[in-house]
């Protein structure tokens, strides 16, 4: 589902004025400030910490520019056209990359688990380039319909938590386990961490989400 896309405003500076020699007498001119970058001094994940500057970055030799410190996962300093440069942007870009990925590994699985189960005996008939053509147990308005207001519910949820980090999240009061920090797109809890992986170091929370992108 789409969202509204964020909205940022440039800061309201006054210009300066610098005089400029002609032959003439001098005239003023009146100059604007380029846009501010991020401040690199703070991570844009508020779990995963930035990587020292020695980091492995996507061309050997290469830096990173200032507003990529290594705090988000699978991130290689690779923004030639400086997308990311913009604070707000870059935390909406971060989650859109992280919805697209697992949008695209269900996908996957909606390929791959089906042809299994034909080959099991369970499925008859089924390749995935031709089910939208198949007969289910409804007709395609009322699954559609049915689609809408599910997806509508979660994408409502996940909005809510990009809102109020930390919102949905359900968790249990189980002994001697630390409760994570909140970070968006990771509710957590114990419907989407029920074997606590999220839980432990800065480390290994890192390497978790970087294999989840890469995937």
């Amino acid at each position: 589902m789409a969202l509204p896309t964020t909205y940022t405003a440039l800061p309201n500076i006054t210009a300066r004025e610098i005089p400029r020699k002609l032959s003439r007498p001098a005239s003023l001119v009146q100059v604007r400030p380029s846009r501010t970058r991020v401040d690199a001094g703070k991570g844009v994940s508020s779990v995963c910490e930035p990587l020292p500057p020695d980091r492995p970055l996507w061309f050997p030799g290469s830096e990173a520019p200032e507003w990529l410190d290594g705090s988000l996962p699978g991130d290689f300093g690779f923004d030639p056209l400086g997308l990311g440069s913009d604070p707000e942007l870059l935390k909406w870009f971060a989650q859109a990359e992280l919805m697209h990925g697992r949008w695209a590994m269900l996908a996957v699985s909606g390929i791959l688990i089906p042809e299994w189960l034909e080959g099991l005996g369970y499925v008859e008939n089924f390749s995935w380039y031709d089910a939208g053509s198949k007969e289910y147990f409804t007709d395609t308005t009322t699954l559609f319909v049915v689609q809408m207001v599910l997806m509508g519910w979660v994408e409502g949820r996940r909005w809510a938590d990009m809102v109020k980090p930390g919102c949905v999240d359900i968790e249990l009061k189980v002994p001697h386990k630390k409760n994570p920090k909140m970070d968006v797109g990771y509710p957590g809890g114990f419907w989407f961490d029920p074997l606590f992986w999220g839980r432990g170091t800065p480390e290994p929370v890192m390497v978790l989400r970087t294999k989840e992108i890469k995937n």
